[in-house]
């Protein structure tokens, strides 16, 4: 089982920001993707951002303009800036890498534990 450990949750004001960060192991192999994902309660988990390790981003609508997902090759991290916090995006994030098969076969992905947050008004 890959360990994807996240960090950087919590509770915030309305407008104010957080950072998520995931620590992915060090070189891990074939990454296609690695991104963010929110479940509020009583939803389904979907798609905050991601990123592809050419450094093409994907963003939901809702988050456009706010969020901001980068990577470290380095650190073997990928972060969410999240600025304009607003109570509706109050969930728990879950980090998300996408892995590459050889030979045709599907994609593995892999999840976090994820991370609490929480956006008061």
């Amino acid at each position: 089982q890959v360990q994807l450990v996240e960090s950087g949750g919590g509770l915030v004001q309305a407008g104010g920001s957080l950072r998520l960060s995931c620590t992915i192991p060090k070189n891990f192999p074939m990454i296609r993707t690695m991104g963010w994902y929110s479940q509020a309660p009583g939803k389904q988990r979907e798609l905050v951002a991601t990123i592809s390790t050419r450094d093409t981003t994907n963003y939901a609508d809702s988050v456009k303009g706010r969020f901001a997902i980068s990577r470290d090759s380095a650190k073997n991290m990928v972060s969410l800036q999240m600025n304009s916090l607003k109570p509706e995006d109050t969930a728990v994030y879950y980090c998300n890498v996408v892995q590459r098969q050889l030979f045709g076969k599907k994609d593995l992905v892999h999840w976090g534990q994820g991370t609490q947050v929480t956006v008061t008004s």
